[in-house]
């Protein structure tokens, strides 16, 4: 699928669903159920990403002080970011895909979906990796460089 035909996935097709539900959910149910349910999801969803992000910052402040790499919880603060903004848009699609993105089971179901297929990406060449700058990255740093370590000691 080209970039182009993703933005307007995006930024045509899921608006015109999403309203299109909206209508039908309040021709069915009225429209005071309907907006109370929009407002209802934006509300929980506000709260679930406070918590879950707090908890997630935790993780990343715990591994840290280990000194591990806080990888999974970078990735989760990045789906808990995406999950809040998509539960503040009024949709009944996108708090679905939101409240997925907040909840840690389907959370992490979602994540190991999107490593696959970035690791897949990859190897088939679709995703090059390129570093910009004259610093070679395989010889030491030169000495006196702000990437330069030999000097610091480790107590």
């Amino acid at each position: 699928m080209s970039v182009l035909a993703r933005l307007a996935l995006l930024f045509v097709i899921v608006p015109l669903l999403e309203l299109a539900l909206l209508i039908e959910i309040g021709r069915v149910v009225g429209f005071l159920p309907t907006m109370a349910l929009v407002v209802f999801t934006g509300i929980t969803g506000a709260w679930l990403a406070r918590v879950e992000g707090l908890r997630t910052l935790w993780k990343l402040r715990d591994d840290l002080a280990r000194g591990q790499l806080p990888g999974q919880a970078i990735m989760d603060g990045m789906s808990i970011l995406v999950g809040g903004a998509l539960l503040l848009t009024p949709g009944i699609l996108t708090d679905l895909v939101g409240f997925s993105l907040l909840l840690p089971p389907t959370r992490h179901a979602i994540q190991r979906r999107v490593r696959r297929s970035l690791e897949q990406s990859i190897q088939d060449g679709a995703i090059r990796m390129t570093v910009l700058g004259s610093r070679d990255w395989a010889a030491p740093p030169p000495e006196g460089s702000p990437w330069d370590d030999s000097g610091d000691e480790l107590n």
